[in-house]
């Protein structure tokens, strides 16, 4: 298996996260303009709870998802670009798994305030498991089956650094 290049590989890295920085961003400013709707006096204790609750987890998935930029500019020409990888790519991880526990929160809140508390426990559980699925699941899958093809096939040498 090819390494890949770390400053192309950063590069792709810091696109994957914009993509995800953008779903925080909405995230928040939903999350932030909610506090002021004349809705949120109608929250009960737990209900506030979860949704400040919420509102930091979501705070701390920014906080993960921008963090490989100001690591970067700190370390930028010092020889760490391996380590600015490899530590970049665990920021990102764990700003996506805070980013997937906020938006269950937020929808679990939003659909407990429309449908009652029964409903939307299972509604937020199926969208939950659906998106630990696709974004970390699904993935798991198909790196394990490659991982299985290649051993199978070490000869390729198509250059995939997936």
């Amino acid at each position: 298996m090819d390494v890949p290049d770390p400053d192309k590989a950063y590069a792709e890295l810091l696109q994957e996260v914009r993509v995800a920085q953008t779903g925080v961003q909405i995230l928040l400013g939903f999350l932030m303009t909610f506090a002021f709707s004349p809705r949120f006096a109608s929250l009960t204790s737990m209900q506030s709870t979860q949704y400040v609750l919420t509102l930091v987890v979501a705070f701390g998935a920014a906080a993960f998802l921008t963090a490989p930029a100001p690591f970067h500019r700190v370390v930028f020409r010092h020889g760490l670009r391996s380590r600015l990888l490899n530590v970049s790519n665990r920021l990102a991880l764990v700003g996506l798994v805070l980013l997937m526990l906020a938006m269950s929160s937020a929808l679990l809140l939003v659909v407990t305030m429309v449908l009652g508390p029964g409903k939307s426990s299972l509604i937020a559980s199926v969208t939950s498991s659906g998106i630990v699925w696709l974004w970390f699941g699904m993935p798991m899958w198909h790196r394990l089956r490659y991982d299985a093809e290649e051993e199978d096939d070490p000869g390729d040498g198509d250059g995939r650094d997936m």
